[in-house]
């Protein structure tokens, strides 16, 4: 299994080649199906549109889809924007809290240099 940090560094390492193959003027969906590929030729377990529960003292309250899940521990946050606003942060910051999972990344390929950040899990799953 890999390390969170070797985890980590394989998502960044597909999301550059997207970046640098692909360039901007693309739609998420682009970037969301090139970076399957390049995850998956990487080894990784990447799902896309994966439906995630999200729970109010042990109700479930709604749903969201979030747009990649690597190896069931990373959320990646596709974007094709001129920039990263506050509310993708936020959007991204609690889908992690949702969900419990690790970490993940929001990723902006709107831009000629890609534009990422990570996230980590800092609460507890709810």
């Amino acid at each position: 299994m890999n390390s969170g940090d070797d985890l980590s560094s394989e998502i960044l390492g597909a999301c550059f080649e997207v970046s640098n193959e692909l360039g901007v003027g693309f739609l998420e969906s682009v970037y969301q199906k090139a970076l399957l590929i390049a995850l998956r030729e990487k080894g990784l377990r990447a799902n896309p549109e994966v439906p995630l529960a999200v729970y109010f003292r042990g109700q479930s309250v709604g749903d969201f889809v979030a747009d990649i899940v690597v190896e069931d521990r990373f959320i990646l946050e596709l974007k094709a924007a001129k920039a990263l606003a506050p509310e993708h942060f936020a959007q991204l910051l609690n889908y992690l809290r949702a969900t419990g999972k690790e970490a993940g990344f929001l990723l902006n390929f709107g831009n000629p240099k890609l534009e990422y950040r990570r996230l980590n899990n800092r609460f507890e799953k709810l």
